[in-house]
């Protein structure tokens, strides 16, 4: 899965699809995980970023990565 190349996302958390004009809004940690996305992270990377970046066990990590790919995919963000 790779995130569409024109979708933008501010630091704020703002994130538009230029392609239907739909804008999302994501928390600091959604902002985190999309930027690594971007930079076409793997997945066991930003489950390492997240978990050494905050006080959260990797599964949890895992299971909301897994969430997220799956709520960017039902929103048509991911090919």
């Amino acid at each position: 899965m790779k995130l569409k190349k024109d979708i933008a996302i501010s630091d704020s958390g703002f994130l538009f699809n230029p392609s239907s004009g739909d804008s999302y809004s994501l928390n600091p940690i959604g902002v985190e995980i999309f930027k690594l996305l971007q930079k076409e992270k793997k997945d066991e990377d930003i489950i390492k970023h997240l978990t050494n970046e905050y006080a959260i066990d990797e599964s949890s990590v895992e299971k909301d990565l897994y969430d997220f790919k799956i709520m960017l995919s039902n929103y048509k963000l991911i090919n």
